[in-house]
């Protein structure tokens, strides 16, 4: 049996961080994965998405600007892109593998589960630590329905050697949204299927619709109220059944993807053996991030039911937290308040705060700032027909709420947004900062 001070599940975002900050502290820190190292955000999510993104934003931005003073936009080569993606992605397992073991972090790779309250067994091993640590972060929602093992994954998407001719995602979230305007713009035929009446309800419904409008534009299929009910496979296409108010609508495409969300990475860990409690949300903590059934444990990340969003900063900052907690008896608390998120589509829908609903919602005396903006500048020259905002602001305080942007840019603006808020900096003040102009957020004092 190998003892341990701290012994973290994950190498992720949080579990990279938690595990270095111990191993710094002096603390005999072991990790493991049960895939390649590195996390979702690195591998599977936010970077290769942002690489794949960033290609298809310089053929959009030419084809924006056609007829204005460029000639011959370019178009997407799908194995190129792919094979750059993989130049910043295949090298991530190694690398970081090697990094744990020069900060003398003991790496094991293998299904961990608990058998008994502060003991793993990994294999033929058994592991045994005065903490451990759950940032196994989160994986797709399997589908329960016939044909369910036709559908790809997210992971998938990334792997295509070649881009289908035509796809379709089950599920209209965020992901399916950005996946959709990259295969759109590399020329695939693109449906998504929502089983809800509107699309991405945490955003501001105004702006989403401005993002609805303009996938429609792009080509891309909407297709709401829709529940799948079975996949079927064809030859070399596959059909898609879905039930749309008790009618059935047949969809016929050459491949499939599940983005009908995703779940805490938990189900495999025997978290009953080990006294973890948890729910659907994921591993229950409490406010220090740690088990509130067993107090050898702790988790960060996609994995743990908090107010904290799925999202890359939110499993960053409780990896910090948890570390400080392990090594602090329990000295620090998680602030979900002001966390920017965007949606990176092609413009990006941005926001951070509460929607106007919300303030509503709480009898808040608010004041709404909300226009369509295209003929502004910074979406006028670049050719981009969809630039619009939403902020709302407390008219006691003249404190922002909520800040919501569509347009070029949007996710680098409301930056400056989270800033003044986290400041509990008023409007009238933030309105007379001097940013450089001309730039995206120097349409802030327009906005406010």
């Amino acid at each position: 049996m190998e003892k341990f001070d701290v012994f973290i599940i994950g190498t992720g975002v949080a579990g990279t961080i938690i595990a270095n900050k111990s191993a710094e502290a002096g603390l005999k820190t072991g990790i493991v994965d049960n895939r390649e190292y590195g996390g979702t955000c690195g591998l599977h999510g936010c970077i290769p998405k942002k690489i794949l993104v960033g290609a298809t934003d310089a053929v959009a931005s030419s084809k924006n600007l056609e007829g204005k003073g460029v000639d011959n936009p370019p178009s997407i080569n799908w194995k190129e892109l792919i094979a750059f993606k993989d130049s910043f992605t295949e090298p991530i397992p190694e690398n970081k593998e090697a990094k744990f073991k020069e900060s003398g972090i003991s790496t094991y790779h293998g299904e961990p589960i608990f058998i008994a309250e502060n003991q793993l067994k990994i294999g033929d091993e058994t592991i045994e630590a005065n903490k451990i640590v759950i940032a196994t972060g989160a994986k797709p929602r399997e589908l329960t329905i016939p044909g369910a093992e036709y559908a790809l994954s997210s992971d998938d998407f990334f792997e295509l050697k070649e881009l289908p001719k035509s796809l379709l995602f089950i599920g209209g979230g965020y992901i399916a949204f950005e996946f959709a305007h990259i295969a759109a713009r590399c020329g695939a035929k693109v449906t998504i299927l929502d089983m809800e009446a509107t699309s991405l309800p945490h955003f501001d419904k105004d702006i989403v619709e401005h993002l609805v409008d303009a996938t429609k534009k792009l080509g891309v299929e909407l297709v709401m109220n829709t529940k799948v009910s079975e996949l079927k496979k064809e030859d070399n296409s596959f059909v898609i059944v879905g039930d749309n108010e008790g009618k059935n609508k047949e969809f016929k495409v050459d491949a499939v993807f599940n983005t009908s969300g995703r779940i805490p990475a938990i189900d495999n860990l025997n978290l009953d053996k080990g006294n973890v409690a948890y729910s659907k949300k994921g591993i229950e903590v409490n406010d220090y991030m740690q088990s509130t059934s067993n107090p050898k444990v702790y988790a960060a990340g996609d994995n743990t039911a908090t107010d904290g969003l799925p999202l890359t900063p939110f499993a960053t900052m409780e990896g910090h937290i948890v570390a400080s907690n392990i090594m602090n008896e329990n000295d620090k608390k998680p602030d979900y308040g002001i966390r920017p998120t965007a949606v990176y589509t092609l413009p990006t829908l941005a926001m951070v705060g509460i929607t106007e609903e919300q303030a509503k919602e709480k009898g808040m005396d608010i004041k709404v700032n909300y226009a369509s903006v295209p003929h502004w500048y910074t979406a006028k020259h670049l050719g981009e027909k969809t630039y619009a905002f939403k902020v709302i602001i407390d008219k006691k305080t003249d404190l922002i709420l909520g800040a919501h942007i569509i347009g070029p840019n949007a996710e680098e603006t409301i930056n400056v947004f989270a800033v003044a808020m986290q400041a509990n900096m008023k409007a009238k003040d933030l309105m007379i900062i001097p940013l450089t102009y001309p730039s995206a957020s120097s349409d802030i004092a327009k906005m406010i």
